[in-house]
């Protein structure tokens, strides 16, 4: 298999005979079907950006009522957005390694069955955020189900090379969420904070399809590893990771923040445009995935950081 001009390992075994990610094991019971539709791992990424960001808008720590209301919001949105994105993908879902277990595929749960969960979730969702916080919130949050189903999953995943720097958009929306939930507004911190989810998504997500390429080319779904030499795509990376890191140092001035979030953002930043440029150096999928996990560490350290900032600065 190759990717491009230059040829990488196979996926299932890195360099040096290290056992790469294969596929999830699959659940056996319906309740494990369900909760599996949800993917509530990449749930708890949403939602990491999701407090802090309230922190940031509250000037100091929410309600916890509020907090937990909105976390509970954005779980079952989220949810519910992830097991209508199976529901439509099962059939590319059966031909991929890393998805061929999921409950749709292997059958535990039926399609019609999972469909209706998904729009539950979503009801759910929007009757916990406009009860418990407001409108605003809950209009947002069904917005990025809806950009997510029919912009991305629908339209540009199959078919545009440039599916996951758009449709990674849905995947921003938190942050204003957390805001709008707080204010019952919205200003121009949410508004970088979306821009740098926007443009971290496509080097984080690129960097998991150069590892698993082949089943991505097997789906003949065009993510952009499958579809350029591996220099353009390791170059696209290196722009976003920039373009990133100037982003998250502007919410410094903007939104008032000291020294931990700046020296925080500054360090991180860094980290990641030397893990790509790395990536350059050693085009494999174990330095894929060695990038595609600092990414994860960053954006949890990022936020982690901006709340700590506030409630120091604040004298909480």
């Amino acid at each position: 298999m190759s990717v491009g001009s230059r040829p990488l390992v196979p996926s299932r075994l890195a360099p040096g005979g290290v056992a790469a990610h294969g596929p999830r094991r699959a659940p056996t019971t319906m309740l494990g079907g369900y909760v599996a539709l949800m993917k509530l791992r990449v749930v708890e990424l949403l939602l990491i950006t999701t407090v802090p960001t309230m922190v940031l808008a509250e000037k100091g720590w929410p309600s916890w009522g509020l907090v937990v209301v909105t976390l509970i919001g954005g779980t079952l949105a989220a949810g519910g957005a992830n097991a209508i994105n199976m529901y439509i993908d099962r059939d590319i879902d059966a031909l991929m390694e890393r998805t061929k277990g999921r409950p749709l595929v292997t059958g535990l749960i039926a399609p019609k069955n999972a469909l209706i969960f998904a729009l539950s979730l979503q009801v759910a969702a929007f009757v916990v955020l406009w009860v418990g916080a407001n409108l605003l919130s809950a209009v947002l949050t069904l917005s990025a189900t809806l950009f997510y189903v029919f912009v991305y999953t629908i339209w540009l995943k199959r078919t545009s090379r440039q599916n996951i720097v758009i449709g990674g958009a849905a995947g921003a929306v938190p942050v204003l969420v957390g805001w709008s939930a707080v204010q019952n507004s919205l200003a121009w911190e949410p508004f970088i904070l979306f821009t740098a989810i926007f443009l971290w998504t496509p080097p984080h997500f690129w960097a998991l399809a150069i590892k698993h390429a082949d089943d991505y080319k097997a789906a003949q779904v065009p993510m952009l590893p499958t579809v350029v030499p591996m220099r353009q795509t390791i170059v696209s990376m290196l722009v976003y990771t920039v373009l990133l890191t100037a982003v998250s140092l502007v919410l410094g001035p903007v939104a008032g923040l000291g020294p931990i979030y700046m020296v925080s953002a500054a360090v991180l930043g860094l980290g990641f445009i030397l893990s790509a440029v790395d990536l350059g150096r050693h085009p494999t999928p174990a330095r894929s995935m060695r990038v595609f996990g600092f990414s994860i560490t960053y954006v949890t350290v990022l936020f982690v950081a901006l709340a700590v900032d506030v409630l120091v600065e604040h004298g909480i």
